[in-house]
């Protein structure tokens, strides 16, 4: 009877163990946690590392060409990286479309000031596929993942959301 019993008690816990959720794979970074990593060749062959920016605030907006609430809201971001760049502020528009896209994603960059990267061309990617775009993380110059803002609609984020979001960070340059 000892027997059975051991072994009841292993198969119920290797049923609670195969039942238990698992991490969705490039599932979202937590709030408050340190940002993942992120190491991508920009659109204009620099190297962008999210880890070489602490001290600064950045944004990482995720995007895609035929993303009509992306397109809206990119000037908006531009607004705010023009105006806040020169206070600690650094942004890169992650595009989420294919490699073969290249050529439109680069066009459509070059109407910006910030600089733009394919996801698909990233050497690490800890932020993972977004699971809609437009969305927006804010790090903290600790590199500590603060917000995620999301489309505010057909317009995509706000001068205000950002405002809300970033000023504290770059008040107390935290």
């Amino acid at each position: 009877m000892a027997l059975r019993s051991r072994i009841f008690a292993a198969a119920l816990a290797a049923a609670t163990v195969l039942s238990a959720p698992m991490p969705a794979l490039g599932a979202p970074p937590v709030m408050g946690r340190p940002a993942p990593a992120l190491i991508v060749r920009e659109l204009d062959g620099h190297r962008f590392d999210l880890a070489k920016l602490r001290g600064k605030v950045v944004l990482v907006n995720f995007w895609a060409t035929w993303c009509s609430p992306c397109r809206v809201e990119m000037p908006t971001l531009n607004a705010f990286y023009r105006r806040y760049h020169s206070r600690g502020l650094e942004l890169l528009g992650l595009s989420i479309d294919q490699a073969p896209d290249d050529g439109q994603v680069r066009q459509v960059m070059r109407q910006f000031s910030y600089p733009g990267a394919l996801a698909s061309g990233a050497r690490a990617n800890g932020f993972g596929e977004p699971v809609a775009v437009p969305v927006t993380y804010v790090i903290d110059a600790r590199g500590v993942l603060r917000a995620q803002l999301q489309a505010e609609g057909p317009a995509g984020v706000s001068a205000r959301a950002l405002e809300k979001a970033v000023l504290p960070l770059l008040a107390r340059g935290s």
